[in-house]
């Protein structure tokens, strides 16, 4: 039962929202993190946790003023996003976990559907919504797991040429302009932005792999899921907008560091037998593009522009 059917359940007497519980994993997200927790009180999300990463800039102060219910784990420093997450689920009692970025505003229906797609496939461990950047382009948050010749292609030529045909293979569009087939369908795997999670599966697998400090993890965890027998499927008739790199764009060149260390982490997990001859050169093209990231994101500070997003 895919798309329309979930979201005859969600529009349905029952309300698949009050099944789960959310975790929001926040590091200096601003008022982002106000409005994020609105949005899922608005959703109808059961429990909502945040756990906060030893942030400095009041954006906690400022959510306990608004909301009163808000549930709070302080981390103390920075665990990282996979870790904070699955520091958060453990405190939720729901079968379904939605997993979400502070600075994540989700529309008022979606968590209904997510939830009525898991309600509907027990064999889904992971559903992601569609998310729009806030001027409205579609970013291309369903994507496969690339091949090395397009891994190879998107790593090196996307930083200078951003439409080029590796980037929009494993993107999975035609053009970086958001033109992505607005249809429900299975994925390899989905932005950890925004996907609802079955916990069974979640626990199955134990949850986020904890070497992951930023990025990547995501992948990792669709991956290894998959691997276990368990589908994901992107849902386009639930939404949410992204205000995204609120954090990120302070520590530009940490989180350049941080997002290539993930992707040699991924490597190293994923290139077994035969193809483990492959990682010494995945290792050195990371380590020619990161220095090539570093260059590009001198570059465009000087420029005064916006770099292209990380991934």
């Amino acid at each position: 039962m895919k798309g329309a059917s979930a979201r005859a359940i969600a529009h349905g007497s029952a309300k698949p929202a009050s099944r789960t519980g959310a975790v929001v994993v926040n590091y200096n997200a601003g008022a982002e993190l106000t409005a994020c927790v609105a949005s899922l009180r608005a959703a109808g999300v059961a429990e909502i946790v945040v756990v906060d990463n030893g942030s400095t800039d009041g954006s906690l102060a400022t959510l306990v003023a608004a909301d009163e219910k808000a549930r709070i784990v302080r981390a103390g420093r920075n665990l990282g996003y996979g870790t904070a997450v699955n520091r958060g689920a453990a405190t939720l009692g729901e079968p379904f976990v939605l997993v979400v970025n502070p600075d994540i505003v989700i529309d008022p229906g979606a968590v209904d559907v997510l939830a009525g797609t898991l309600e509907a496939e027990p064999d889904v461990a992971v559903v992601g919504p569609s998310i729009h950047e806030p001027g409205g382009a579609l970013y291309p948050s369903a994507r496969s797991f690339p091949s090395f010749t397009v891994g190879a292609g998107h790593a090196l030529v996307g930083l200078f040429w951003p439409d080029n045909r590796w980037t929009r293979s494993y993107r999975g569009t035609a053009t970086l302009d958001g033109a992505v087939a607005p249809r429900a369908r299975e994925s390899d795997w989905v932005s950890g932005a925004c996907c609802l999670v079955r916990r069974e599966a979640f626990e199955t697998v134990g949850g986020f792999d904890e070497g992951y400090f930023m990025y990547v993890e995501d992948l990792d965890l669709c991956w290894r899921l998959r691997r276990a027998g368990w589908r994901v499927l992107y849902e386009p008739a639930a939404a949410a907008v992204h205000y995204q790199g609120l954090s990120a764009a302070t520590r530009p060149y940490r989180m350049l560091a941080a997002h290539h260390r993930s992707t040699l982490r991924f490597a190293r997990k994923s290139l077994v037998g035969v193809r483990s001859v492959l990682l010494a050169p995945v290792a050195g093209g990371l380590v020619v593009r990161l220095g090539l990231a570093w260059a590009h994101q001198l570059l465009v500070a000087r420029r005064g522009s916006r770099p292209p997003g990380l991934d």
